[in-house]
């Protein structure tokens, strides 16, 4: 009798499909689609080594690396520390967390919902005391979000009603041929003002969104060199800051501009909230809203 061993039983293992094949090749990788590929990008956009991310994350040079190769897959928390360290925006966050295969850390509401109230109470009381003098408040794009009742007045030379159509983009309102550039006195500085801090924000943010609107900014006409911050056009502030200053039916008016933001943000929607408040640069601007 010819005997026989038999063959081990074996479960079929299932075959990868594409998706999950592209998955794991990223993860090996750390290409820029994968936790460690997203993170390494900020560390650059940062330009920091992988030493001094370590030492800001107080892990080792030698984890960073592995989690940005793909040869560890980081938790949780360990992503929510290196981009802390890298002061990743939350929103960005959320999108390395996901990358990770982990749930987003950080909601996102509208102003209209309940748990809001709180802030949404603190912009109003901050845009109501701020009066008579005008502020208003944007989102991350720059798009309008509330304003209180100073604001309405300086818009009235607004040839281009489009501008002012929902949603209103306030850097567009403020720099195009058709919206306040022709009152503005001191265009070739303001608008040098802006671009270059719109350009701080791209820099911080990576937002394509941003980019783009940057692009179209500074193919309007203007006059001055768009990448430098000239000098305010004389008068108040000269040397110290640049003023806005703003032709309207009651005179120039030379305004300075103060930005406020929520401190310690755990929210997306009020991370990229910020309140621009304008006050008097002098005494004819002061009297000219106080009246």
């Amino acid at each position: 009798m010819v005997q026989t061993t038999p063959r081990p039983v074996t479960t079929p293992q299932p075959v990868p499909g594409p998706e999950q094949a592209r998955a794991g090749t990223r993860a090996r990788t750390g290409d820029a689609t994968s936790a460690g590929g997203l993170l390494r990008g900020w560390r650059m956009r940062r330009g920091l080594s992988q030493m001094e991310l370590a030492l800001r994350a107080d892990v080792s040079a030698r984890h960073v690396s592995f989690v940005e190769t793909g040869r560890s897959r980081p938790t949780p928390s360990m992503i929510v520390t290196l981009c802390e360290g890298l002061d990743v925006p939350l929103r960005e966050r959320n999108t390395v967390l996901l990358a990770g295969g982990y749930a987003p850390a950080y909601p996102e509401r509208g102003l209209a919902d309940p748990p809001m109230a709180a802030v949404c109470d603190a912009i109003a009381h901050i845009l109501n005391v701020h009066a008579p003098y005008p502020a208003l408040v944007v989102d991350r794009g720059w798009d309008l979000v509330d304003a209180n009742d100073a604001l309405a007045p300086l818009l009235a030379g607004v040839a281009d009603t489009t501008l002012l159509e929902p949603p209103v983009n306030v850097l567009r309102l403020s720099l195009h041929p058709g919206g306040l550039a022709p009152h503005i006195e001191n265009l070739a500085a303001w608008r040098a003002h802006l671009l270059h801090r719109l350009g701080k924000e791209i820099e911080a943010s990576g937002d394509a969104a941003l980019a783009s609107l940057h692009a179209e900014l500074r193919g309007y006409p203007g006059p001055g060199d768009a990448g430098t911050v000239a000098d305010g056009g004389g008068g108040a502030g000269e040397g110290i800051i640049v003023p806005l200053r703003l032709r309207t039916a009651a005179g120039v008016l030379s305004m300075l501009s103060v930005t406020t933001v929520f401190g310690t943000p755990l929210e997306v929607t009020v991370s990229e909230l910020a309140i621009e408040s304008f006050y008097p640069a002098d005494a004819a601007t002061a009297r000219a809203f106080t009246g």
